[in-house]
């Protein structure tokens, strides 16, 4: 595979504890291992399109450290906390079985870790393996805190596919603001307004040469003629659905979320925040002559404004040993664009979106919930709420923007949801009545607007039975303008198993669902103007954060959590909390 265990820019913070035995004794060599990091939460001067300031980062590393493990593996990292913000770390995509402290969402699972205060995030990988990441989990900090959590299979498991010649640098994309980002969410949910948006998109940090004073700064990926490379892709920016092509070159997709599919081909990828995708990418059979530019720009669906920039890093070719070629000639090479579809092509994100379906092999089947114990229908959306104070505010009409699951906007608690469940103490934190469906239904895709654009807020939560199947139709609203808007769930995958446009008809649309391959993530574009439906089981003891992975969306309050009752057995119920969990 051409990786390494150890090839992580973080291997100097890693302890591998069972390295030595496992070298002494081969037989043991398929047994999983505990891995060791630490996180140091520090400031770091980081300079982008001619604009240094001090960012908080994980060890000094924009972005941070590459996490490696392999299924199976228990992972023991210690975070922490050297700077002045609260911190929390979230696992993005790690189910967490029976380990809900360590989920990362600061009030829901924890409590975050405040200044010169640590927390050691302990849990084990089970049956998960492919690309994840990891990233802050309070506030708008995770705009640079953020890392690759990449899982090998199992010592001897091959991918359901043929093996790459190697294996390349993963690609985090994310986002850069010239100023600091806390002081850009403050300010928008001060005056009600909409954010001030990004200056730069990035790859690994990196802006790329299409922006002013940013050559240097630039992404490469060398390649050999005639090879075969898996590719791992990660969204981590804020708030953007990206497309991403390179130039001349295809896509073999094989896995989305950490979950294989079935492979397809594709010149150009749509991913959300939240979303992982890996991908075969097979090189020109002879030395090209030419270099080639892979680009990301945004897919925008709402009415709010964006950051219209393009992202651009650069895929080389070694130059061939045997020929005259020199590196200075590899500088004047043509460099060849990408095609890359409209900003508002909601149809190729739709026919994209269709062509992922799960393997669903005997090897890795996709177990499908076919019966259904509890169906909830979940309208997703902008609104209002009015000014506070008798001030004028920057949103619609001079109100204040809004976000809202079933017209409610979720109201953070000041400790965690996790512990007030566990220990009983739920009353004054949260209720357990969310409405399973909208209080009041209206025409969710109309273009007529309701009057009344206000939501309601409230800290409720949806309980259910352990081992519970669950079928939520999510449908977007176009009260403020039809938007896509990327779900994710913590605790679990969910199968995708229909969506279309307009207001979902339960009398004629769950006859179209797909029970028998549909693809199995962790987050989910909700189609612009339109609805998807998923099926989970609920076997994950715990309180699990749901919200859209479009931050500003998160912070207006578009977020809402279900709580998971143990079962009856041992491996059923949620572990004690460690002694080390932080207070509020």
């Amino acid at each position: 595979m051409g990786v390494s265990l150890l090839s992580s820019p973080a291997f100097p913070r890693v302890i591998i504890v069972s390295f030595i035995t496992l070298c002494l004794i081969p037989e043991l060599a398929l047994a999983s291992i505990t891995r060791h990091y630490k996180f140091d939460i520090k400031l770091q001067n980081v300079t982008r399109l001619c604009h240094t300031k001090s960012i908080v980062t994980v060890n000094g590393q924009f972005p941070g450290p590459r996490i490696v493990a392999r299924e199976g593996d228990r992972l023991v990292i210690k975070v922490l906390n050297h700077v002045q913000n609260n911190i929390s770390i979230h696992w993005h995509g790690i189910r967490q079985l029976q380990t809900g402290w360590a989920d990362g969402p600061a009030y829901v699972t924890q409590c975050p870790i405040q200044t010169s205060q640590s927390y050691v995030y302990n849990f084990t990988i089970v049956g998960q393996r492919g690309t994840l990441f990891w990233h802050a989990h309070i506030s708008w900090l995770r705009s640079t805190v953020y890392g690759p959590l990449i899982i090998l299979p199992k010592r001897g498991v091959p991918y359901p596919f043929a093996k790459p010649y190697k294996e390349l640098v993963p690609i985090i994309f994310g986002e850069w603001w010239n100023v600091d980002c806390e002081a850009v969410i403050s300010q928008a949910l001060q005056t009600g307004g909409g954010p001030n948006v990004s200056d730069a998109y990035t790859i690994n940090g990196l802006p790329g040469p299409l922006y002013n004073c940013s050559t240097k700064d630039t992404f490469k990926l060398k390649v050999k003629p005639g090879k075969t490379y898996l590719l791992r892709l990660i969204n981590a920016a804020l708030n953007d659905e990206l497309f991403f092509s390179i130039a001349n070159h295809s896509f073999t997709v094989v896995e989305a979320d950490a979950v294989y599919v079935k492979p397809f081909e594709t010149n150009t990828l749509l991913i959300t925040p939240g979303q992982t995708t890996n991908v075969l990418l097979k090189t020109k059979p002879q030395y090209p002559n030419a270099t080639f530019f892979m680009t990301a720009r945004p897919y925008v669906t709402g009415l709010g404004t964006f950051d219209n920039s393009t992202v651009a890093g650069i895929l080389e070719y070694e130059i061939p040993t045997n020929t005259l070629h020199s590196a200075a000639s590899n500088k004047k090479l043509p460099l060849f664009k990408p095609f890359l579809p409209p900003l508002n092509d909601t149809s190729f994100a739709t026919n994209f979106s269709n062509q992922l379906r799960s393997l669903a092999s005997a090897q890795f089947p996709a177990n499908v919930p076919q019966k259904v114990d509890r169906r909830f229908f979940f309208t997703i959306g902008l609104g209002t709420s009015p000014c506070q104070h008798n001030q004028t505010c920057q949103g619609p009409n001079g109100t204040m923007f809004a976000a809202s699951i079933n017209n409610i906007s979720f109201a953070q608690p000041t400790t965690a949801l996790l512990q007030a469940h566990f220990f009983g103490q739920s009353n004054g934190v949260y209720t357990p009545d969310f409405p399973i469906s909208p209080i009041i239904p209206f025409n969710y895709t109309s273009s007529t607007p309701p009057n009344n654009t206000h939501v309601s807020n409230g800290t409720k939560l949806v309980v259910l039975p352990f081992n519970t199947s669950v079928e939520l139709v999510l449908q977007d609203t176009s009260i403020l303008g039809a938007e896509s808007h990327p779900l994710h769930l913590h605790g679990f995958n969910f199968f995708v198993v229909g969506q279309g446009f307009g207001n979902f008809d339960s009398n004629k649309d769950p006859a179209k669902f797909n029970l028998v391959d549909p693809v199995e993530r962790n987050t989910v574009g909700v189609p612009s103007g339109g609805w998807v439906a998923i099926r989970f089981l609920a076997d994950n003891p715990g309180v699990w954060f749901m919200h859209c992975h479009l931050e500003i969306h998160t912070s207006w309050g578009l977020k809402m959590a279900w709580v998971v009752l143990d079962g009856k057995l041992p491996n059923q119920k949620l572990l004690p909390p460690p002694v080390d969990l932080p207070k509020c």
